[in-house]
């Protein structure tokens, strides 16, 4: 394929949903485009504004912490998987709001302290909730406000 043709695939890989530079060079590389060319292409993209590494970690971040109600840990580990600078992963967890984040990490508490209710050593369960909400990325600290709050 010549650059012109990959140029025009890797556009529309990247107008339908936002990547990230370790994605994209990957689909080049799949697409057959090596050195000078790979790099040609990489900065086209960017100066055409396709890809925008602070924008996909903004919008990966919030995405991941709407939807799947993922924790900052557990979201960041998930962009050092695809190399995002730690630039754009503070950028991306910063645009996430505080009061929601707690919101959510109280919400899955109070869901998960009422599908326990068979339990009962209460030791057991706090345990339990504060495993679970663990398990979903949120910070050790914002855990334990969480579970003295909901776990009464």
């Amino acid at each position: 394929m010549t650059e012109t043709i990959i140029f025009q695939k890797i556009q529309h890989y990247c107008a339908y949903q936002e990547r990230c530079h370790h994605e994209v060079r990957y689909k080049l590389v799949e697409l057959g485009a090596r050195g000078l060319e790979l790099e040609n292409i990489m900065g086209k993209l960017i100066d055409e504004n396709f890809l925008n590494e602070e924008r996909y970690a903004i919008l990966f971040a919030g995405s991941k912490f709407r939807q799947l109600g993922w924790g900052k840990i557990k979201i960041k580990q998930a962009m050092k998987l695809n190399n995002v600078s730690d630039y754009c992963m503070q950028k991306g967890l910063a645009a996430i709001n505080l009061d929601d984040y707690f919101e959510k990490c109280k919400k899955f508490a109070e869901k998960k302290w009422e599908s326990l209710h068979k339990e009962r050593n209460s030791y057991a369960k706090i345990n339990k909730v504060k495993s679970f909400l663990l398990q979903k990325g949120y910070e050790g600290n914002i855990v334990s406000d969480v579970v003295k709050e909901v776990c009464k």
